[in-house]
């Protein structure tokens, strides 16, 4: 990743990168889509949001049924919070416009902190990248992508 000095995971962000980890595996089976979890956490440590892919539809990713989660009333809560997200947020994707990136520029998340970077398996992984640049912190925490990457080993070991 590009910009600053990169900034180190604290305890906290890794327990709750785990947590969204760990939502990823009651992600409906795909053989064309990672099964991803999500949470978004407040400044105070409040959780807003939990999501996993395919929560609601079969075209859904984890950041966006996360932030469906967030009450209407908590949503002025999310330009403080921070995202925690099992893959790397998508910046492009095949099943729909908008991507989890876009969203979470969108809703003005500050900070985003994940395990894994999407391989480039469906669509090209720039996500991380397109965070930064739009000013966002991103952290990624590298010895948690075995974790990760457990409930989409299906994907990775066909071709």
């Amino acid at each position: 990743m590009t910009g600053a000095a990169p900034q180190s995971a604290s305890p906290a962000d890794r327990e709750r990168l785990l947590e969204a980890i760990a939502l990823a595996h009651h992600s409906p089976p795909s053989r064309t889509a990672f099964s991803v979890g999500a949470v978004i956490v407040a400044d105070d440590g409040s959780v807003l949001g939990r999501g996993w892919s395919r929560r609601h539809d079969p075209t859904e990713h984890a950041e966006e049924a996360a932030l469906a989660d967030v009450s209407g009333g908590d949503r002025l809560r999310l330009r403080a919070a921070t995202i925690y997200t099992s893959l790397e947020p998508c910046g492009r994707r095949a099943s729909r416009e908008v991507t989890c990136t876009e969203h979470i520029l969108a809703a003005g998340i500050p900070r985003v902190v994940f395990a894994w970077s999407e391989p480039d398996l469906f669509v090209e992984a720039r996500g991380a990248e397109l965070l930064e640049r739009a000013g966002r912190t991103v952290i990624q925490v590298p010895d948690l992508a075995d974790a990760a990457r457990e409930p989409n080993l299906h994907l990775l070991r066909r071709g």
